[in-house]
This record gives C-alpha cells, sequence and structure tokens, in this order.
C-alpha cells in the first residue's frame, strides 16, 4: 500500500458522501471563505449554545480536498466545546485527511477551518 492510499481513502469517502453537507436551520454563526489560488468556496454555519457547538454543517463548490475536509471538520467539532474547535490547528486539519496531502493543496485543506475560525469570530 502506498503512503497515499489512506489520504486517496479517506479524501473519496468524504467527498463522495460528504457528512453535514446541508444547511442549517437557525445557525448562530456563519462564514464563508474562498481560496484565491483555486477558486475552491465553502460556507460553515454553526449553532452554539452555552459555549458548545450544537449543530455544524457546510455548503462547498470546491475539490475534493476542501470538501472532506470540511465533512471531517464538521463531524469533528459537533458536540463539542467552541473553545476545542478554536484550538484545532492547521497540521490537525491536514492529519484528519491521512497521509499524503501534497504540500501544493494544503490551502485546500485547511480552508474549512480558516472558515470556521472566521465564523466564530477568531482571525483566520
Amino acid at each position: 500500500m502506498s503512503a497515499e492510499a489512506p489520504y486517496l481513502a479517506t479524501v473519496v469517502e468524504h467527498y463522495r458522501r460528504p457528512h453535514n453537507q446541508r444547511a442549517l436551520t437557525s445557525p448562530t454563526h456563519a462564514h464563508e471563505g474562498v481560496n484565491p489560488l483555486c477558486g475552491d468556496r465553502v460556507r460553515l454555519e454553526v449553532e452554539v449554545r452555552d459555549g458548545a457547538v450544537v449543530d455544524a454543517a457546510f455548503a462547498a463548490s470546491a475539490c475534493a480536498i476542501a470538501t472532506a475536509s470540511a465533512s471531517l471538520l464538521t463531524d469533528r467539532i459537533r458536540g463539542g466545546a467552541v473553545d476545542d474547535a478554536l484550538r484545532i490547528d492547521d497540521e490537525a486539519a491536514v492529519a484528519a485527511l491521512g497521509a499524503g496531502v501534497p504540500a501544493a493543496r494544503r490551502g485546500c485543506a485547511v480552508l474549512p477551518l480558516r472558515v470556521l475560525r472566521r465564523a466564530l469570530g477568531q482571525s483566520a
């Protein structure tokens, strides 16, 4: 098995069957971001109550890496504390996709995380 196989499997799975790709009924926070290098566009919506992420969803017109990253990110933050969501770093977002994300595609992998930070009021 090559070093890229786990990356490909995770990305393909979440691109073909993305989790939480929908609009929220009543988001309390939302933001949309674009990767100007490739044109990926991701919108994240989050419902926060009492410091916890009650629900999270996304919409994307993006490549497989950005879509998979948004799917994995929304899975990770749902039901957790906002503070924990804000502590996720770029390396963790890339690592969640598995081994083999090319350096040239890191911007795609971290776009959803940067959009989340903005949605929650933090600078990207």
